[in-house]
């Protein structure tokens, strides 16, 4: 038994604790009156490694626990030797206009699906209080990235503060009470995979346990064995937790720590897998998890609470406060909860401040979940519940992935985009031997999914619908990520390193395209994610050629490319010969709705409201669909009026970026309520059809999905400000609901960070900052003038642009 000891704890918990932190302002701050109920109410923290949902309760307490690298399976053969064969006719089939057949024979292309993001384990506090409690709040400070959950029993006032740190790698679990003596609890910790105990030792706790060697995704049903453990395989994993008590006692008791009669306590969690990189496997030989955890769990017991905390805070707010919004207030909700702000939004009520909470945590999710050195963050984040999770929580690259770093450079995050940049790089290594096996194609693909162990094969199994299943042009799409990376940031080391994986997507685009026999070139098969179409004869399809989304990012990628090629000043005669090659895709086409069409020929759309608007790809996240083009751009607005303006969270936030390049603010606000929709709340109510936002303002598609709260952050985003089309435009969508606010630290492309005020609807000031020195059109409503700044340099605007300085 330890009695309480390391009192260097005790100042600094004194201050800590029995001082509350005051709150945060409301635009930084999630509220509730109760404890979560449901995972979709927990809160969640993270430090892009380690994850955590806070769930805040009285009696017992649960942490969820989650580690990026802890997946199924391992590294392992996916690609098709066989589809190389198939593919000529696949073809033959498109051409001739048989696309039923050509659906079928794309799946015997498939190959096996991506292994599944697992669950790391629970912590769970016990408490037994048998008196109700009162004044109960549970609170979310995204500026402290600190969950809190206060509450009385009796006459004590009981405190819970969680962080997660990235400095220290350790989850940080502080309680206190204002009785001494009067904190007691049972701490335990547990999992859904395979574990064990292997006993305590005084204040310390450890779970040992593996991963499965293999999980069939969620949406896979009748296997016999959807979750299985192979003899020797599957990833290694330890949790390690430590109690440091002071005015009270702990001690190790059947596979759990007992605290009695303490004043303060404080839990050091940490964790590791044997993960030893995606082309490794994750057993033998593995890193040592234990050694691992146990490192860093001493590391964090030598630093005192306080100075924990503090490296906690510096870290993060070095981040989180690059940015600051305010879209105004509404002096009225700032003692209401977040499900109230929510439910009273709902109905119809102002509240510009709720666009700014949702996002302010857009950008606090990507900080929690992605950071440099980490994985990127997959489709739920860091944070998961269940061993067959959603769509196995992987990366769906056919624009989820994507959609998760839209914000990442104009937000100011920079550094939260490597993961996924590292992710690309690695992901084309593997690619390589995919465009070869199956297709015999130079260059790299990948298609829909992918996972831990850089799967770039089509998934599937021979069942798979190739409407998804077959989608072959993801790696362009990603590649759009390491050329925003370099425009935003200029850093032409980056882009040198980055180039062969440019050029090796380029080099596949340029042999997946075949001749039309009418001198365009058009790829075949093609489907646009995820929409099947129906022929003028009733025949009803997802194979056919020339997508128009396969064309846009092709055009997109070819135009990175060269641009690439001519920024470093290396092979010109390969940049010239995608620039021929782009000159001769089939040119984007305008259906008899007078909408931009989705496929070559006029098809309808078996589904005019499906969530994907893939075809309007060149809009947004695009640059090929600008007012430059006013046929095309009217006729790909038409397309997004047929599509409505409702769907899934992740759609809608898609939604919002499309009528930002539309400079339609109030259209885009129009989606801004309905991707505020509450979804899930106890009492049944859902309102309208589509998605929302859970009560911890998870993005809803439903079930949670992470994309949609980045796609918000970034349309927000683009309303405030653009830089695509060369030239930073200032206000290109400002809705009338938010008429008066301010913005500080937007980034354009170009190295240029921006402050914008405005009131009444108009421009009120402007300041932007060089960090490259580069010369750059400015716009404001009609207004534009041309802005050349020496690198550090900054210029002042008034109202109309009028030069300041």
């Amino acid at each position: 038994m330890l009695h309480g000891t390391m009192l260097r704890f005790i100042a600094p918990l004194l201050s800590c604790l029995l001082i509350p932190v005051a709150l945060a302002a409301p635009e930084h701050l999630l509220r509730y009156d109760q404890p979560a109920r449901k995972w979709v109410e927990a809160l969640p923290l993270g430090n892009g490694r380690l994850g955590a949902m806070v769930f805040g309760g009285t009696a017992s307490e649960r942490l969820q626990l989650n580690e990026a690298t802890l997946w199924s399976g391992g590294p392992r053969e996916w690609n098709n030797p066989g589809a190389r064969a198939i593919l000529p006719k696949v073809r033959a089939a498109v051409f001739a206009g048989r696309y039923q057949e050509a659906g079928e024979l794309c799946k015997q292309m498939q190959g096996p699906y991506t292994e599944s993001y697992q669950p790391l384990g629970d912590l769970r506090l016990d408490f037994g209080f048998a008196t109700p409690v009162t004044g109960y709040e549970r609170t979310l400070d995204l500026d402290r990235a600190v969950a809190t959950t206060r509450f009385k029993v009796g006459d004590a006032t009981i405190t819970r503060e969680v962080f997660v740190s990235a400095p220290d790698q350790v989850i940080v679990v502080q309680l206190g009470t204002d009785r001494p003596g009067s904190l007691s609890f049972l701490a335990t910790l547990d999992s859904l995979l395979q574990h064990e105990s292997p006993g305590v030792g005084g204040a310390a706790l450890v779970l040992r346990g593996r991963a499965p060697s293999h999980v069939d995704p969620n949406y896979i049903r009748n296997t016999p064995q959807p979750v299985r453990y192979d003899d020797g395989g599957g990833m290694r994993f330890e949790i390690h937790l430590e109690a440091v008590v002071d005015g009270g006692t702990v001690k190790g008791e059947a596979a759990a720590l007992r605290i009695e009669r303490a004043h303060r306590v404080t839990l050091l969690l940490t964790a590791a897998t044997s993960f030893n990189g995606y082309d490794q496997p994750p057993a033998r030989p593995g890193r040592d998890a234990a050694a691992l955890a146990r490192a860093a769990l001493t590391a964090a017991r030598a630093r005192p609470y306080a100075d924990l905390l503090a490296r906690h805070l510096a870290d993060h707010q070095a981040l989180y406060r690059r940015v600051s919004l305010d879209l105004g207030d509404t002096p009225e909700v700032g003692p209401l909860s977040t499900i109230a702000r929510l439910t009273r939004f709902a109905k119809g009520a102002a509240d510009p401040g709720l666009a700014t909470l949702l996002f302010n945590y857009g950008r606090y999710l990507l900080i929690a979940s992605s950071r440099p050195g980490g994985q990127p963050a997959n489709l739920q984040g860091i944070w998961n519940d269940l061993i067959r999770p959603p769509w196995s929580s992987n990366y769906t690259i056919n624009i989820n992935t994507q959609m998760n770093y839209w914000p990442a450079e104009v937000a100011n995050l920079a550094e939260c985009h490597q993961p996924l940049l590292q992710f690309v790089a690695e992901l084309a290594a593997n690619g390589r031997r995919t465009a070869e096996v199956n297709y015999g194609a130079r260059g790299w693909v990948s298609h829909h999914n992918s996972d831990l162990w850089r799967h770039s094969a089509p998934v599937g199994d021979g069942s798979g619908n190739p409407v998804w299943a077959n989608y072959a042009l993801s790696g362009p799409w990603l590649c759009q990520h390491l050329w925003e990376h370099y425009a935003f940031g200029g850093d032409r080391e980056f882009l040198r390193q980055a180039w062969p994986v440019l050029k090796g997507a380029a080099e596949f685009c340029l042999d997946w395209l075949v001749e039309d026999g009418h001198g365009h070139l058009v790829t075949a098969p093609a489907a646009s994610p995820e929409v099947g179409f129906i022929t003028p004869d009733g025949v009803r399809g997802v194979v056919t050629h020339a997508t128009t989304m396969d064309l846009s990012i092709i055009w997109e990628h070819l135009t990175n490319t060269i641009a690439a090629a001519r920024e470093l000043g290396i092979e010109a005669d390969f940049a010239s010969r995608i620039e021929t090659a782009r000159a001769r895709l089939l040119p984007l086409r305008i259906g008899k709705r007078g909408n931009l069409q989705e496929w070559a020929e006029d098809f309808l759309e078996q589904e005019v409201h499906h969530r994907h608007v893939s075809h309007l790809f060149g809009l947004h996240p695009g640059r090929q669909i600008t007012p430059a083009t006013p046929e095309i751009f009217a006729a790909a607005r038409r397309a997004l009026e047929l599509r409505g303006d409702d769907g899934t969270g992740w759609s809608l936030g898609w939604k919002v970026n499309f009528w930002a390049r539309f400079h339609d603010g109030d259209r885009a606000h129009l989606l801004v309520r309905n991707l505020l929709r509450p979804v899930g709340l106890d009492d049944g109510v859902r309102y309208g059809p589509g998605g929302g936002v859970y009560p911890n303002l998870f993005d809803a598609h439903p079930p949670f999905q992470i994309d949609g709260n980045f796609a918000f952050t970034a349309g927000l985003c683009e309303l405030l400000l653009q830089s695509h089309l060369g030239e930073l435009h200032l206000l290109p969508a400002l809705p009338s609901a938010w008429p008066t606010g301010h913005v500080r630290g937007l980034r354009g492309r170009g190295g240029f960070e921006i402050d914008l005020a405005w009131r009444d609807g108009a421009l009120q000031e402007a300041t932007i900052r060089s960090r490259l020195g580069r010369q750059l059109p400015v716009r404001y409503g009609s207004h534009t003038t041309s802005l050349t700044l020496p690198a550090g340099g900054s210029a002042s605007f008034g109202p109309g642009l009028t030069r300041r300085d």
